[in-house]
C-alpha cells in the first residue's frame, strides 16, 4: 500500500533556495583558467512548501532545467544553498545526498531516453526500492503491482520493455519510478511537453490526483502558459537566468508586474486576434543578449520598451508587496495600464475540453454492481 508522503515539521519548506547560482566555463585558456563563462543561474531564492506546485517558466535557455537539475545536486551550484526538508544538502557527501534524493525526485521531458531498454519495467521501478531498501525482496513485486496500478497501467505489463510502450506510458512509467521512493516532491522538467495534447491532458490530470491522494509537491518547469494555468498554484518567471517576477497563478495571469512577463502572455498565439490587440500588446525590441556578456543593470533594458537610464545601471532584487507578489521591475506601477488590458489569457481550447471530461468522470458516483 503506497502511503502519502510524511509531514515535515511545521512551517518547514520541502524545497528551499537561497542564492543559488550556477556558472559554466565554455573557454579556458592554454594553462586551464577560465577566460569566458555562462550565468545559467543567478541569485534564484525561493521555497516550496508541502502539496504546493510552483511552475517555472520562462524562454528556452534561461536556465530553468539546469535550476531543476541543481535542486537535487544533479549539478552543482557555484553559489547560494539548497536546503531539503530543512537540511542543507549544498556540500553533503554523495552518500547523504543520495539518501536526500529519496525525498525529492525528478522526471524528465523525454521518457525513452530516462529508461534503460535493457530493463524491464519492473526491474526499472524495483530499482529504487532495491536501492533505498524500502520493502523486503519478496515484497517488491507487490508493489511494482500496486505502482503500476497507481499511474494507470496493468500489473501484467510489468515484464514488459520500454520500447512497447508508447509515449504517454513510458511517461506513466517514469512517474511510478519516482512513486517508488516515497518522495515529498517531484521535479517535472518538461514533463509532458513531448506527448499529444490529450496525452498530456491524461498525464497531467493523473498529477494532480496523485498529488491530491499523497500530498506531493512539484516544481513543475514549463514553457507552455495554458499548461501552467492548469496546474500550477505559484509560478516564478526567468529570464536569463534570473527571476523577474514571483507570486500566485492568479496574480501573475491577471496582473502581471514585470514587462518580460507581461510580454511574454501578449506572445501567446491566438485565433484572429483583433488588430487593436496586436498593436497594443506587450512587445520586445531586438535580440536576446548573450548569456557570456548580459547586460548591465536590469538584464532586460536592451529590449523594454519602457526602460529608462537608471535601468542600464541598477539591477532591481525582487521586491515583495504585501500580498507576496514580488517582481523584479522597480517601475512597474508607472507602466502603461493599457499594456495589462490587453494581456491574453493562456487558452488550449482542446486541452481546456479534455480536462473538463476527466474532472467529469472523476465526479461521477461509482456504479454499483447491479448498474454495471
Amino acid at each position: 500500500m503506497i502511503k502519502p508522503v510524511s509531514s515535515s515539521p511545521a512551517g518547514t519548506p520541502i524545497i528551499e533556495v537561497r542564492g543559488l547560482g550556477k556558472k559554466f566555463v565554455v573557454k579556458r585558456t592554454v594553462f586551464g583558467r577560465p577566460l569566458a563563462e555562462v550565468g545559467a543561474v543567478d541569485d534564484v531564492t525561493f521555497s516550496l512548501m508541502p502539496g504546493e506546485t510552483l511552475a517555472v517558466v520562462g524562454e528556452s535557455g534561461c536556465g530553468k532545467s539546469t535550476l531543476g537539475r541543481m535542486l537535487i545536486r544533479l549539478i552543482k551550484p557555484t553559489s547560494g544553498e539548497v536546503f531539503i526538508d530543512g537540511h542543507n544538502v549544498t556540500n553533503v557527501s554523495h552518500a547523504v545526498m543520495r539518501e536526500q534524493r529519496r525525498h525529492v525526485q525528478l522526471i524528465f521531458q523525454d521518457p525513452y531516453a530516462s529508461l534503460n531498454p535493457r530493463m524491464t519495467i519492473a526491474q526499472t521501478i524495483a530499482e529504487p526500492l532495491m536501492l533505498h531498501n524500502i520493502v523486503p525482496a519478496g515484497q517488491r513485486p507487490k508493489r511494482v503491482a500496486e505502482l503500476l496500478e497507481m499511474v494507470g497501467l496493468r500489473p501484467e505489463q510489468a515484464n514488459r520493455y520500454p520500447h512497447e510502450f508508447s509515449g504517454g506510458q513510458r511517461q506513466r512509467v517514469v512517474i511510478a519510478r519516482a512513486l517508488a521512493s516515497e518522495p515529498k516532491a517531484i521535479i517535472c522538467d518538461e514533463a509532458v511537453s513531448a506527448l499529444d495534447v490529450s496525452i498530456q491532458a491524461q498525464v497531467l490530470n493523473l498529477l494532480k490526483d496523485l498529488q491530491k491522494r499523497l500530498g506531493l509537491a512539484f516544481v513543475f518547469i514549463s514553457h507552455d502558459l495554458g499548461v501552467v494555468k492548469h496546474i500550477a498554484d505559484r509560478v516564478a518567471v526567468m529570464y536569463l537566468g534570473k527571476v523577474v517576477e514571483l507570486g500566485t497563478a492568479e496574480m501573475i495571469f491577471s496582473t502581471p508586474r514585470h514587462p518580460y512577463t507581461r510580454a511574454l502572455l501578449s506572445a501567446i498565439p491566438v485565433a484572429a486576434p483583433p488588430s487593436q490587440h496586436r498593436s497594443r500588446a506587450a512587445r520586445l525590441h531586438g535580440d536576446l543578449p548573450s548569456p557570456i556578456a548580459p547586460p548591465p543593470g536590469c538584464r532586460l533594458h536592451t529590449r523594454c520598451p519602457h526602460a529608462r537610464p537608471e535601468c542600464q545601471t541598477v539591477s532591481m532584487a525582487l521586491d515583495i508587496e504585501p500580498n507576496g507578489h514580488a517582481n523584479a521591475c522597480a517601475f512597474w506601477h508607472e507602466l502603461p495600464a493599457q499594456d495589462a488590458d490587453h494581456i491574453r489569457e493562456p487558452r488550449n481550447p482542446k486541452l481546456e475540453k479534455l480536462f473538463a471530461a476527466f474532472e467529469a468522470m472523476a465526479a461521477r458516483p461509482a456504479l454499483t454492481a447491479t448498474e454495471s
